[in-house]
C-alpha cells in the first residue's frame, strides 16, 4: 500500500499551481510528501514542453526512474503536464519505466488509477476544467499564493506548444477566484499571483480582467498582486487605470515582446508592431512612472537575419528593461514554424544575438537600480540563506538584506537600499 508521494516540477508557475493541486489530490488519499524521491512510493513528474531544455531534462530521467524502479518493485511513476500532448506510443517509447500517463485536468482520478493495478494508464481528455481549477491546492508557500484563473492558449504564435499542450482558452469563474483569494488574505498571505497563460486576455462571461483587478484589489487586508503573463495586444487602457488606481498591485509586470522586428513579429504571429509595443509601455509608463519592467525575447527565430536582430536590440535600447527573459529559438514539434519553416540560425549566432541582448540588460538593469540607492523601499521577505535575509521588492528586485532580530520570513519590511547591482539590491533595515 502506497504511502508517501514526491513531486518533480518543470517549467512556469503555472505548472507549480498545477503541482500544488496534484499535491492535494494525493493528500487527500492519505499520501504523505517525502523529500527524498528515491523513498518515495509514488514519483509523479508534472512535466513542460515550452522548449526543447524543458523536455530534455524530463527524458534525462531515463535511467534513473529505471535505476528506482529496479530498487523499489511497488514503486509508481506518474507523467502529467504539457509533455501530454506526445502520443502514448511516443512517450512510452522514451519513457518506458512510466506506469500512468494523466493530462492535468483528469488529476482528480489519480488515486483511483494508482489503486489499479493496470501499467501504462493514459486517461483521456473530459470537460472537468472547472473541477480541476477548483480543486483546494497544497499551498507550498505560507506567505506567496499562485491563483490560476485561465488555463490554455488561443493566441498560436507558430512557435509555440502551449495551445496544443493545454488546450484552447478558457477562464475560471471570478467568484472562485475572488473566493480563494479572500481565503488566502484571511490567512496571512501577503502576496497573490494570478496566472494565465495569456492572463490580460481574462473574460468570464463578459466579466474582464480589469474588473477582475479591482475586485481583489478590494479585499481587506496588507497584500500585493502581481500578474504573469500579459500579451501586449490584450492590455487595455482600463486594464492600465485598473493597476494605477489598486493601491495592492505592485509597481512590475513582465510583458514579453519576443522580437523587436515587424516581420519577424508576423511570421511569430504576433498581432502587432515594435512601434505599437513602445507605445504601449509608454502609456504604462505614463500612468504608472515607477513601474518595473521585464519581457521575454526569442533570438534566432527562423528568417531572422541580422539586420532584423539590430531592430530587436533597439527595442531593447529604447525600453531600457530591468530585467528580461532571453531564449534561443528552438523547434516544437507540431508547430507552425517547424513545419513550415526552417531553423536556419546557427546555434553559435543565437548564442552570440542573446550575449549580445545580455550586455545591453547589464546596463539598462544597473542604470535603472542606480535610482534605488539610499531609498527605503518596502520588500517581502521570502527566505534566509547564508546569514543573509532575502527578499524581493514590488518591482520584483532581489535584494539581500542584513541579519537583524526585527526579520521574520513572509513580512513586509521596509529596507534601506544600501549597495546596487545589475541583479541584485542590498540593504538593511529601516
Amino acid at each position: 500500500m502506497a504511502k508517501t508521494y514526491h513531486i518533480v516540477t518543470f517549467g512556469c508557475q503555472s505548472n507549480l499551481a498545477d503541482s500544488e493541486r496534484i499535491a492535494s489530490v494525493i493528500e487527500n488519499a492519505g499520501l504523505k510528501y517525502i523529500e527524498n524521491k528515491e523513498k518515495a512510493d509514488i514519483l509523479i513528474f508534472n512535466t513542460c514542453s515550452v522548449r526543447q531544455k524543458a523536455e530534455d531534462r524530463v527524458f534525462g530521467y531515463k535511467k534513473e526512474v529505471e535505476k528506482l524502479k529496479i530498487g523499489n518493485k511497488k514503486l509508481k511513476i506518474v507523467l502529467t503536464g504539457c509533455m501530454m500532448h506526445y502520443s502514448e506510443k511516443e512517450l512510452k517509447r522514451r519513457l518506458p519505466s512510466i506506469d500512468v500517463f494523466i493530462d492535468i485536468k483528469e488529476i482528480a482520478t489519480l488515486p483511483k488509477l494508482l489503486k489499479i493495478k493496470i501499467k501504462n494508464v493514459r486517461h483521456p481528455m473530459s470537460s472537468i476544467e472547472d473541477d480541476y481549477l477548483n480543486l483546494e491546492p497544497k499551498y507550498t508557500s505560507k506567505f506567496s499564493a499562485n491563483i490560476p484563473i485561465s488555463y490554455g492558449c488561443n493566441n498560436f504564435c507558430t512557435y509555440c506548444i502551449v495551445p496544443y499542450s493545454r488546450d484552447r482558452e478558457y477562464s475560471r469563474s471570478a467568484k472562485d477566484i475572488i473566493e480563494e483569494a479572500k481565503k488566502l488574505i484571511e490567512k496571512g498571505y501577503k502576496e497573490i499571483w494570478l496566472l494565465g497563460q495569456n492572463v490580460n486576455s481574462y473574460n468570464y462571461n463578459g466579466f474582464k480582467f480589469s474588473e477582475l483587478l479591482r475586485e481583489i484589489n478590494a479585499i481587506p487586508g496588507d497584500f500585493w498582486i502581481r500578474f504573469a503573463s500579459p500579451h501586449p495586444k490584450d492590455f487595455s487602457n482600463d486594464t492600465i487605470k485598473a493597476m494605477k488606481e489598486s493601491k495592492k498591485f505592485v509597481h512590475y509586470i513582465n510583458l514579453p515582446a519576443q522580437s523587436g522586428d515587424n516581420k519577424i513579429l508576423k511570421k511569430m504571429n504576433r498581432p502587432y508592431t515594435a512601434l505599437h509595443y513602445k507605445k504601449l509601455v509608454e502609456k504604462i509608463r505614463k500612468e504608472i512612472p515607477d513601474i518595473s519592467l521585464s519581457t521575454d525575447i526569442i533570438v534566432g527565430f527562423p528568417g531572422e537575419t541580422k539586420d532584423q536582430f539590430k531592430n530587436t536590440k533597439n527595442l531593447f535600447r529604447d525600453i531600457e528593461f530591468d530585467m528580461a527573459f532571453l531564449s534561443e529559438y528552438s523547434p516544437r514539434p507540431g508547430t507552425a514554424s517547424t513545419m513550415v519553416m526552417k531553423d536556419d540560425v546557427p546555434h553559435r549566432e543565437k548564442e552570440n544575438r542573446k550575449n549580445s541582448l545580455n550586455n545591453i540588460l547589464i546596463k539598462t538593469a544597473l542604470k535603472n537600480n542606480k535610482k534605488l540607492k539610499g531609498k527605503t523601499i518596502r520588500v517581502l521577505i521570502d527566505k534566509k540563506n547564508k546569514g543573509s535575509f532575502w527578499g524581493r521588492t514590488e518591482g520584483n528586485k532581489l535584494v539581500e538584506i542584513r541579519p537583524s532580530a526585527k526579520i521574520r520570513i513572509g513580512e513586509f519590511k521596509d529596507i534601506t537600499i544600501t549597495a546596487i547591482s545589475p541583479w541584485r539590491l542590498k540593504g538593511k533595515i529601516k
